[in-house]
């Protein structure tokens, strides 16, 4: 597995940005995280070494922009660029989470179509309002390879009127001293509803 951070920086979204670890460990470096710069990193994909090999070995899982949020609006003029490294790389699988789906179709590549087979979205949801809201949106979307993330859980949620086409859903928690309860009964319940829809699931 490797990862790819073309730029940094984000802004606090929905509820379940509370308790964000990156707006956390920025403010303990004194970095502003609603600043958003692209990185040294952002060639990573097709960064080559001086024998013009990729230093980004074929055949692993890259997680996107997990510093921020690949579909940031801030990352706009920057994106095209990135779809195509993306592009170039059909040796490599890509996975971003974003909690911005509803600018997916404005932020997706002339060339998108059905959606790329080397590309994962992960659709985060917190509570039932995001939930109904997001995954409404996401399921219609034309993505080949579909991920729920439930993270953090801060309520029950039922979302089984969305899991059609979903390859995986995972689920889990806050990280912090204030951390929000997490009910382990809806864990199970959440559980419940993936078997009975024979979607992967992990906790």
């Amino acid at each position: 597995m490797a990862m790819w951070n073309p730029w940094r920086g984000c802004h606090r979204y929905s509820e379940g940005c509370k308790f964000c670890y990156i707006h956390k460990g920025d403010l303990k470096r004194g970095v502003d995280t609603n600043e958003i710069v692209k990185t040294d990193n952002f060639s990573a994909p097709v960064a080559k070494t001086k024998k013009g090999e990729y230093k980004m070995k074929p055949g692993q899982r890259v997680n996107l922009c997990f510093s921020s949020d690949y579909l940031l609006a801030e990352a706009d003029e920057w994106r095209t660029e990135c779809w195509q490294m993306i592009r170039e790389r059909q040796d490599l699988d890509f996975l971003f989470l974003t909690k911005r789906i509803e600018r997916f179709m404005d932020c997706a590549p002339p060339d998108w179509g059905a959606g790329y087979d080397n590309v994962t979205v992960g659709c985060t949801v917190e509570n039932q309002d995001r939930a109904d809201y997001r995954l409404a949106i996401f399921k219609n979307l034309p993505i080949k390879h579909k991920n729920i993330i439930c993270q953090p859980m801060i309520e029950p949620l039922d979302i089984t009127a969305y899991l059609d086409g979903v390859e995986l859903v995972v689920v889990g928690g806050e990280s912090d001293k204030n951390a929000r309860v997490l009910d382990y009964d809806w864990v199970l319940a959440l559980r419940a509803q993936c078997v009975a829809a024979g979607v992967p699931f992990e906790f």
